[in-house]
């Protein structure tokens, strides 16, 4: 059983994901959205709630597992006895960091392999920062994600307007 594991912050899950994940599902036997908890990223929703959303957005694909981890992602993927790593590249300076990363992980692992996928070209441009950034300007991010992810992300800036 071919086994994929696709991580990263999803903070929050987008198009461009989504359709990573959709694509990717219909390649391999199964797909673990792996949502990590990283200590030098702030993140806006709380690892739950990503995990909550993710589970929502992809709840169409019956072999897709989303789960959070919070290990080194070499550890990870052994635990889960995948294979691959599955990595999104939307531009050729996603290209170079993700080059790095594939190097230090065939260091620590070569026997896991790490396959990049391009979201569809309509979603390209798409980024969660770029997401974060539009909606805490008050701006309408609703193309760009699941309408459950449009709704979570109003109610935490609602929210965060209400604690200041």
């Amino acid at each position: 059983m071919k086994t994929a594991v696709y991580p990263g912050t999803f903070n929050p899950i987008t198009n461009g994901h989504t359709d990573l994940v959709e694509r990717a599902s219909k390649l391999f036997d199964k797909v673990i959205v792996a949502i990590g908890v990283n200590r030098q990223k702030t993140t806006s929703l709380s690892t739950e709630r990503r995990v909550e959303l993710a589970r929502k957005v992809l709840g169409h694909l019956d072999n897709v597992e989303v789960c959070a981890f919070e290990t080194l992602l070499i550890d990870f993927v052994r635990e889960r006895g995948a294979d691959v790593i599955l990595r999104g590249l939307r531009t050729v300076a996603d290209f170079e960091y993700e080059f790095q990363l594939v190097g230090m992980n065939r260091a620590l692992d070569p026997g896991i392999e790490t396959i990049f996928m391009a979201p569809d070209e309509h979603l390209s441009y798409i980024s969660s920062t770029l997401v974060r950034e539009i909606a805490s300007y008050g701006g309408d991010i609703s193309r760009f994600v699941h309408p459950l992810v449009n709704e979570a992300m109003i109610a935490h800036l609602n929210e965060q307007k209400s604690a200041s």
